[in-house]
This record gives structure tokens, sequence and C-alpha cells, in this order.
């Protein structure tokens, strides 16, 4: 069947690019120097990037309208925080605090050395002093009834050490207090009556308040049991790990530029395999330092617009150190299809007219990939994630630049080194050489000394061996009916098993994973998961409207509703606080009637005179309670996975009650809402780039099959990188999202290359229009693929899980995107036939 052509704008650009190269040709010094100017000028702006760094985690790493922060904003509302009554429970952000997990190494912290040493460390932490030892902890604890919040975990122990009392577990009577162990005692064993036998670790946490009185002197305490724990020396009976309410945040400031050193050992593999893959044996033709050039545009390019958005301020997050490497393998393609190109071109033409011809093939497939890639990274702009905001700026105006360095920076470095050839110049001495070797020099002095040859039909260059594969072996093949058959049936297994992964691909982040491996945060955290995940966070259950409590029905509804929270698997049925129960339970001890409104307003004061803690878990506006909250107890929240669960199974059964209107929280939750919203934004962003995608291609690529084809290339590549990740054990978290929104763009630009090249063909038959889209471009994309896969290998070896998660899905999204541009999408072109003018022409002057 014959394709309508959509050429309206590819054939008056594809002129203008003629154009444009004409004149770069013609004035090589002048495109060539600006941009060098451009780029020192715009690059000073370096020096503010210490004062825009940003990489507050709540601010930069959750979604900016996360359904939490609305929850928190109505706890803090209803619920103001009493400084003087502290309850870890009851907080609605994460405070002050130091941590400490000390492990034993015999199994049984229990034991005698063991139990000695910790009490020496926790003797040793209350001893910290700050302000040239004028201020202790005891002047910066959080406080309940003018005492500070200890450890009572240490008493307990020491109790049973010195009483020979039992203890038990979860919950432990200790004077006339119900203490919950499950957060201070892991890796516990107890016998049949629930006694603890023995206990790996012990968590001991120090609360400091959170008041902005003692925020200095808070700072400085912390900094100090830091400064104590490492260098603390390690022991034979404790491995002790620890962290603050700082570590985090710290943590992630002092690696943010982490990422230029890889950067620059990145740049080293792109170059050197750029120079080898350009090498020629002719000493004229030798392409070696259009290859060093193309890789310091993208340097350029980088440099520009990183200084650009440091000068007006934009905020440098710790993931737009990932946007260098893109751009690197950006710049490298395009340098790989302008010298592909311009070999093309007939080496007797003037330069300037090698360069038209190279810009008028080459720009205009560059453009398209440039043109989505600018589109898509600032519709990313629009994120609801800061970071991801962030890195699509930085990313689009580094593409900008680097689109514009490559039209004029590289292309002025052709243009020069065409006219060395023109001249038939050494590569390295300039010197002119002969072109026919002499018979009377010696073979070093012919191979090392004589160039300047091409062929003689085509008036070309003459292609590489790699290029003539491509020609000679690899397309004629590929076109082959029973290999084309063959193809089919392989794409869909591919389908088949990368639409099984997106099923089984893993959801969450863990909070290790923004830090180094060898950090004392990741430690700590690892050994949080493995020790104390038998029980969870406490999470608040809020009645968020005006409610009778008093009245009997409503309220046993109410509890009904309460008691099905409980029958979630993740929730202990036993541990619960509930201040409602506690009233109850002190009208039954008085014999008062809670079913009036009036004595249980009245009642309600005195209750809350005799149990000041539960004064914070209701507020009484005159005689009206406007909002309660409960708590209840998570167990076995082991990994990120069970927290998505979780928090979908709690809002869920808080959505089914009908007496209240309920609602769930607890501090953590302000990071759990990304689960939500990144796969959501995953598909938005599929959706938006297809639309843009589809748009963009039927403008300028001349056949609306071809174009329609590039644009479904986006969504297999993509089901086959999300599927694949499954494989490779790489989760679905804000992390992946940002570098799933850097992998959209590069999953079309092979197909979108080779289906530009395919459309464009003069061929008559399908197949041969097959075969000259892949001898003119099969090599750069293997050069382009094998140089940013060979560049990305940096990021192996780097400490942080967020580079090497960059390195596995960019593996994916060139691996799989050179795959179906090399193979699926010219098999699939074949089965159409998009005839261009020239062979429609052709066909009826054959016909008459």
């Amino acid at each position: 069947m014959g394709c309508r052509r959509t050429d309206c704008l590819s054939k008056p650009l594809s002129g203008l690019f003629a154009k444009l190269g004409s004149t770069v040709g013609s004035h090589p010094l002048f495109f060539f120097i600006i941009p060098i100017f451009v780029s020192a000028a715009l690059g000073a702006g370096f020096v503010f990037l210490k004062d825009h760094e940003d990489n507050d985690f709540e601010r930069q790493f959750t979604p900016m309208k996360g359904p939490s922060k609305v929850t928190r904003a109505l706890v803090k509302e209803n619920f103001p925080y009493d400084h003087s009554l502290f309850s870890e429970d009851r907080l609605y952000s994460g405070g002050r605090f130091a941590s400490i997990i000390a492990v034993a190494q015999n199994h049984n912290l229990l034991d005698s050395p063991a139990l000695e040493e910790l009490t020496r460390l926790n003797d040793k932490v209350l001893n910290i002093t700050v302000d040239g030892r004028r201020l202790g902890f005891s002047d910066v604890c959080a406080r309940v009834d003018r005492e500070c919040v200890s450890n009572v975990v240490l008493e307990i122990i020491n109790s049973r050490k010195t009483h020979q009392t039992s203890i038990t577990y979860p919950e432990h009577s200790h004077g006339s207090e119900t203490v919950f162990l499950g957060s201070a005692l892991g890796g516990v064993t107890t016998d049949a009556n629930g006694t603890v036998a023995s206990a790996q670790a012990v968590r001991l946490t120090y609360f400091l308040n959170d008041q902005e009185s003692s925020s200095e002197a808070a700072k400085l305490w912390l900094r100090r049991f830091k400064a104590l724990l490492s260098e603390e020396p390690s022991s034979k009976h404790v491995d002790v790990s620890y962290f603050t309410s700082k570590s985090k945040q710290e943590e992630i400031d002092s690696h943010t530029t982490d990422g230029f050193p890889l950067f620059l050992i990145t740049y080293a593999f792109a170059i050197s395999f750029s120079v080898i893959s350009c090498m020629r044996v002719d000493n004229v033709r030798n392409k070696v330092w259009v290859a060093v050039f193309g890789v310091v545009s993208s340097g350029l390019a980088v440099v520009s617009s990183f200084g650009l958005l440091l000068y007006i301020g934009v905020p440098f997050v710790i993931t737009v150190a990932n946007s260098p490497f893109l751009i690197l393998g950006i710049g490298l393609n395009n340098m790989f299809i302008m010298v592909s190109d311009w070999q093309h071109s007939n080496v007797k033409d003037s330069v300037p007219k090698r360069m038209a011809h190279t810009y008028e093939e080459a720009v205009m497939s560059i453009t398209i990939t440039a043109l989505t890639d600018v589109l898509k990274f600032f519709i990313g702009v629009m994120s609801d994630f800061r970071a991801v905001q962030s890195f699509c700026l930085y990313t689009a105006t580094s593409i900008f630049f680097c689109y514009i360095y490559t039209v004029t920076f590289l292309g002025a470095f052709m243009a020069l080194n065409g006219k060395r050839e023109a001249g038939n110049r050494h590569w390295l001495t300039c010197m002119e050489i002969p072109t026919v070797k002499p018979i009377d020099r010696p073979d070093m002095y012919n191979f090392c000394c004589v160039g300047g040859d091409y062929d003689k039909t085509t008036g070309a260059e003459k292609k590489k061996l790699a290029s003539n594969f491509f020609k000679d072996c690899f397309g004629p093949f590929l076109v082959k009916s029973w290999v084309k058959g063959l193809v089919i049936v392989i794409y869909l297994v591919y389908l088949g098993m990368s639409i099984f992964g997106c099923f089984n691909v893993q959801q969450g982040i863990e909070l290790y994973d923004l830090a180094a491996d060898n950090s004392h945060v990741t430690r700590f955290i690892k050994k949080e998961r493995q020790y104390f995940s038998d029980y969870g966070p406490s999470i608040m259950v809020i009645v968020k409207e005006e409610f009778p409590y008093w009245d009997h029905v409503k309220r046993q509804q109410l509890q009904g509703c309460l008691e099905d929270f409980k029958g979630l698997w993740f929730v202990d049925k036993e541990i619960s606080t509930s201040w409602l129960d506690s009233f109850l339970s002190y009208g039954q001890e008085r014999h008062l009637n809670l079913n009036d409104k009036e004595a249980f307003l009245n009642n309600l004061t005195e209750f809350f005179e005799d149990s000041p803690v539960f004064k914070q878990d209701v507020n009484l506006t005159g005689d009206v309670l406007t909002a309660s909250r409960f708590f209840i107890q998570t167990v076995d929240v082991a990994n990120a996975s069970t927290e998505i669960e979780m928090l979908q199974g709690l809002k869920y059964i808080a959505d089914q009650c009908r007496v209240a209107s309920l609602t769930v929280y607890n501090k953590d939750f302000i990071y759990f809402d990304q689960y939500d919203v990144v796969v959501k934004s995953i598909i938005k962003n599929v959706a938006v780039i297809s639309a843009v995608m589809l748009v963009v291609s039927l403008l300028l690529i001349p056949d609306p099959v071809c174009a329609l084809l590039v644009t479904c290339s986006i969504g297999s590549v993509m089901v086959g990188v999300t599927g694949f990740m499954a494989l490779w054990d790489i989760s679905l978290d804000s992390i992946s999202m940002i570098i799933f929104t850097v992998c959209i763009g590069f999953t079309v630009d092979f197909s979108a290359h080779v289906s530009y090249a395919f459309a464009s063909s003069k061929k008559q038959s399908p197949n041969e229009k097959a075969v000259e889209a892949l001898s003119n471009l099969g090599y750069p994309i293997l050069q382009g693929t094998l140089s940013t896969i060979l560049g990305l290998s940096a990021l192996i070896w780097s400490e942080f899980h967020t580079f090497r998660t960059f390195f596995q899905i960019f593996f994916l999204v060139m691996f799989l995107g050179m795959v179906h541009g090399l193979i699926f999408i010219p098999v699939i072109l074949t089965l159409f036939t998009c005839c261009s003018r020239e062979s429609k022409k052709d066909l009826k002057m054959t016909r008459m």
C-alpha cells in the first residue's frame, strides 16, 4: 500500500539546514570561537553552586501536594504539641533525636560483658557537654513532667539482672507504667510465657527539645554525639551504629557534587572510545580530532547551561549531577551521525558544499530528537517532585545548548578539519602529504605519511569495515523473509516477557539508597530493618470532624471502625492507645453516665487532669469535640513494599468508615506518599511524551507510518525497561522515576534516526530503503550505544545507589533502544511500503 507523505516542514527545514551548513563551512572560525566565549562567560555561574545547593529531603524528594502533608497540617492545627509532655507517637514531624543500635557479637546483649559496654557508652552520651561545658544532655533533652525522657529499656534490663525479674515482650510493666519494648529490643526470642530469653540488639534513643529556643544548643549536642560515636573504638562484645535527626540531610548535602569526579572519568572513557572508533588508517581522512571536539562540545553545553541556571538561582539538587552523563551521550550520538553524513559527501566538493550536504541529512535527524527531548524535559518541570523539576530544567537547557553547539562549534571544527582534508594534510602534523604511496619509501613511511584516498566510484570517503558490514551483510540478511518472521517472533517474546516483568516490578525506596554504601546512615538503617522490623510505626487514626462521642450507638459504630483497622494483617490486635476507651473505663470506675452530653463533657475535663497526656488527643473547643485521634501499632513492616501495602490498606479502611470521616497519619507518611505518585507520573510522562513525539514526527518525518512507529517505539522500549528492571532487582521509586524521565527521550533517538533515513530514502523497495538506512546509520548507532554505555560504566564503581541505578536503567534503555533501531524498527518498516515521491515517479516512468 502507498503512504501519504507529510514533508511540509521537513523539506524546507532540510533546505534551511543546508544553507546553515554552507554558512558554517564558509566562516568556521566565527562559529568555533563564539561558543567558547559564551561558555566561559556563562560558566562563571558555577561560583554560585554552593549558594544554590538545595537538598532538603522533604522539600525535594516528596510530592509537593502529597496528601500526608495536608493531613500533617490538620494534625498541627487540631493537636498542638505539648513540649512539656513529650510523646514520640504524637510527633507530627521527625523532631530532634540521636539514636544508637547496639548488636551483641554473641547474639545476646543481655549478657554481662555486652550489657556493661552498652551501659558505659550510654553514660558517655549522657555526659556530653557543649557551649564550653555549660550545657549537657539535661539542658537540651525532651521532657515529661520536667524530667528528661530516658531509655527505660536499660533500667528494665538492669532491673532484670539485679532483682532477677523477667521481661515481658512486647509490653512490660515497669513501675506504674506499661512500656512498649517493640522499638527498643530487637532480635528477641521469648519462652512460652512471653518472657524474653535473649535479645540480639538494643536501640537507645535520646530525644531533644524541639523548641526554637534550644535549637542551637541541640545542634551542637548532636554534632558532639556524632563525633563521639564516630571516634568510638570497635568492641569485641558490641557492634554499634548511630543515627541522628540530621544524618539523613547531612549525608545528602555532603555528596551533592560527588558525581563530578565520575563525570571526569566518564569523559576520559568517552574520549578514548570516540577517538578509537573515529580513527582511520588514512592519515588525511582520520577523524580523531573531530571525536575529541565532539566530547568537548558536550562539555561546553554542560558548562553553559549549568552556569546560566546557577546565575538565575535555579536550585541545584543532587539528582542534577546525573544530567551531564545524559548530555554526553546525546552529544556523542550527534557527533557520530554528523561524521557519518560527512563521509557520504563528495570529497572533491568544496567544504561549504560538503557541510551543506552534511547538515541537510544529519541536522534534520538530530533536530527531531533534540526537539522532542527539550519538550519532554520542559514538560517534566511540571512534576510533583521538586527534585525532578530541577533535574528537568537543567537537562532541557543542557540539551538545547548541546544542539546549538553541535551545529555551531562542532560543525565549525568539522569544517576546519574538512579544509585540512581538502589540502591533503596530515591529521597530526597538518603537513601536506602524498596521496599515492612512493615506491622508494619504506613501509613505515607509507603507513604514517600517506593519505587522502577515497572511493573513485562514489566520490565519497571509503567506508570503514563496520559500515560495510551493515551494508553488505547485516542489512541484506535482516530483510530476508524468514529472518523477518523470526524477528517478529522474537519481538513478541520480548514483549510478553516485558509485560510479565511489569506486573512483578517492586515499588519503594529505602532511605539508605540516598546514602553512600559505607555511610553510618546505611549501616544504621540496615540494622534497623534487620532487628527492629517486627514492630513498625505507631499510626494515628484521626476523626477529622465534629462527632457526638456521647451517643452510645454512634460511639459503638466508631469503635467498630477502629476495630476494622486491627483486622489488617500488619496491625497488632492487642496494642493500641485510645483516649475514648480510657475515658470510658474512667467513667465506669466512677459510675458516670457518659451517654449524656453534659456529663460527658463535664467529666472529660477532670479526666484530662488525671491523665494529661490524653489531652493532646482531643480538640475540645467549648462544648464541641471538633477532632480526636487514636493510635494503633503496626507489625512486620520489613521493607518498602510492605510500607506501600500498609499505607494503602490503612487508607482503604479509613475510607470505608461511614459513621465518621477518618484519616491516618504518621510522620513517615510524608515520604510514603511518593508511592502513589511515582507510577502515575511515569504513565503520565510516557503518554504526554508519546503525544508530543507523534506531533513532531508527523511534522518532520516525511511519512506518517514511520512517524507512528517511532511513537510506538516509546511504549515498546519503556515496557521493556520496566519489565527487565524486575529481573535486575531495581525498584520503582522517586530516584528511578527521575531516571525514567531521562530515558523516555533516549527510547526514540535511534528509532527516529532510522525511521527518518528510511522515509527519506530514494530507493524503490522497502527492503532497499531499510538496507540503505542501516548502511548509513547502523555504525553511528552502534558507536553511540557503546560510547554511552562505556562512559556510564564509571558509575558502576560509585558508592551511591542513585548513580548505580542510573547506569542500570540507562544501560537497559540504550541496549533496548539500539535493538529497536537496528532490528525491530527496520523489519517492521519493511512490512509497509512507504515510497518516496521520486520512487513513485520512477515507477510511473517504468509503467509508461
